[in-house]
């Protein structure tokens, strides 16, 4: 039998995506304790949260702002912990959109066309073609986005993106790519099968993402051996241009030729029932406790 630890979970926290991130910690906090861990389990919801004094690993369940953005991480640094996931430095630039883009442009990733919009009374911009795509810089991949087709969707979607970035603004505008939406999970410096991803109305945003049945799922996805094959080389490539480690997703889109698209790399997926990384990793043969096992496994490799 495997060594077991006293694991101490991190959920919760004060971010946008708590009740998320409150369902992932119990679902990792029950396959911890099938893989016989003694786990407990700690809300960061202020500065003041402290780990049990026998913790050995922390396993990182939040998501969004202060789980995702290397605050956190900084912190159990300082205290000395392994914990899963990302550094401080990877999780704060994957975190933050606009330095993502920058990275995929030096790298020469292929991205959506964008810019930073100043405020909510920004006009659409006139050299991305016609559709957009709004996202408030710094919040996790699904809060706030707005899709807009027509220009007179405008004014309404940006002031919702810009209602869920602190003061209004900035909020990134990308140009909208019409075609297929797929992700790539990472684990251990490896692509897992391509998983897409098809919401049965509208976007797939964050009603789409964690309502159960909202959105249909394909893994692995139905692509050619030649794109499957680029799609994983472009995602691991994303993956490390940004500092990420251990494991994560990478978030594309495809156009009507195949041709790929990063959007964004998350260093701390969803781990809830409609979540993305572990159907990817059930499809390469390991269930739900096996992958927190090889989480905790990675985190203490650190």
């Amino acid at each position: 039998m495997a060594n077991q630890f006293h694991i101490t979970v991190l959920a919760g926290g004060p971010g946008a995506e708590r009740e998320i991130s409150l369902r992932s910690g119990g679902a990792v906090q029950k396959a911890l304790r099938a893989l016989g861990h003694c786990v407990s389990e700690v809300d960061p919801l202020d500065e003041n949260w402290k780990l049990p004094t026998d913790t050995e690993v922390v396993f990182l369940a939040l998501h969004g702002e202060y789980g995702e953005d290397g605050q956190v991480q900084t912190r159990l640094e300082n205290l000395g912990v392994p914990y899963t996931g990302s550094g401080p430095e990877g999780s704060r630039v994957a975190f933050d959109k606009e330095l993502t883009k920058q990275v995929f442009e030096q790298n020469e990733i292929p991205t959506p066309r964008w810019t930073m919009l100043a405020n909510t009374a920004a006009p659409p911009p006139e050299d991305l073609g016609e559709g957009w795509v709004l996202k408030p810089p710094r919040q996790g991949s699904s809060v706030g986005l707005q899709i807009v087709e027509t220009p007179e969707q405008w004014s309404e979607a940006l002031a919702i993106a810009g209602d869920a970035t602190d003061g209004g603004g900035p909020v990134l505008c990308e140009e909208l790519i019409r075609g297929r939406e797929i992700t790539v999970g990472i684990l251990d410096d490896a692509a897992l099968p391509i998983v897409e991803v098809h919401p049965k109305e509208g976007p797939y945003d964050y009603e789409n993402k964690y309502t159960v049945g909202a959105t249909d799922y394909y893994c692995p996805a139905e692509l050619p051996p030649d794109t499957a094959d680029r799609i994983s080389e472009i995602s691991l490539k994303s993956f490390e241009a940004v500092g990420a480690s251990e494991f994560g997703r990478v978030d594309l889109m495809l156009d009507v030729a195949l041709n790929p698209f990063v959007l964004e790399v998350n260093t701390l997926p969803g781990l809830t029932e409609t979540s993305l990384l572990p159907k990817a990793a059930a499809a390469a043969g390991l269930d739900f406790p096996a992958l927190c096992g090889r989480m905790v496994d990675l985190a203490l490799k650190k």
